[in-house]
């Protein structure tokens, strides 16, 4: 089990990708903190952990678009654990909107907020006591929005390839001993895929190399490949995992 007795934060962690993200690193040995704004969802992702896995699980209430909450999540996990090896920026959001014209100062700072703005304070926090210490990895869930920005989310694409470039940068400000990585996802089914319609299943079956849309269980071999020391030669990246979009 390569994450045996390590520490790994997953924020948005207590449904979707996150949830995959957080019992694959229990099964692989890691005591998990569990950070979403719904406290009551990170309950029962932690007493699922205990009871499957037999590791300490810790939920945190936290919306990472608020600076004073980033820093008492960082306070609380490591005022509770000690350290952290492993720091993943899941959390993520996007509103719709009419027209681009129609989006409002309010939606504008809330996407940026969740998607860049949170991960940029957790990230300076906690990488910079990472390397201080004995260092550790952090691992960014980007879009494909960044890269193929869609018309009707183009303030989540901003804050999105505004986060693969701190993905960049951090890794330049921590590295040796903090290696910083990005998943650039397309389309996976979680939860938000049940208001998808058919034409929009059909749009990503045809803009997609593999015809179809990823399981939200695809996202564990990229994660565990950046949160172990089988990425030990990488920082700095970004990884498309889109299944082929084009």
């Amino acid at each position: 089990m390569p994450l045996t007795g390590q520490i790994v934060v997953v924020t948005g962690g207590s449904r979707g990708l996150g949830l995959e993200m957080v019992l694959a690193f229990a099964a692989a040995g890691a005591d998990v903190v569990i950070a979403s704004r719904k406290v009551e969802s990170c309950v029962a992702l932690a007493e699922e952990v205990r009871d499957a896995y037999g590791r300490r699980a810790l939920p945190v209430a936290c919306n990472v678009s608020d600076w004073a909450q980033c820093d008492a999540l960082a306070d609380t996990v490591y005022d509770e654990f000690g350290r952290v090896d492993v720091l993943v920026n899941n959390a993520g959001m996007s509103l719709l909107y009419p027209s681009v014209d129609q989006v409002t100062e309010a939606m504008f700072d809330k996407v940026l907020g969740v998607n860049l703005k949170g991960p940029f304070r957790l990230s300076s926090l906690i990488g910079a006591r990472m390397a201080a210490g004995e260092g550790g990895r952090i691992v960014n869930i980007s879009s494909i929005e960044a890269a193929r920005p869609d018309s009707l989310a183009v303030p989540y694409a901003a804050a999105k390839a505004g986060l693969n470039a701190l993905t960049a940068g951090l890794a330049q400000t921590f590295g040796p001993k903090v290696r910083v990585n990005a998943i650039q996802c397309g389309a996976f089914a979680t939860d938000i895929s049940k208001a998808w319609t058919p034409q929009m299943w059909a749009a990503i079956g045809e803009r997609n190399a593999l015809g179809r849309a990823g399981a939200p269980h695809e996202i564990v071999g990229a994660a565990m490949y950046f949160a172990t020391e089988a990425s030990a030669f990488c920082t700095g990246a970004t990884l498309a995992l889109d299944g082929g979009w084009r």
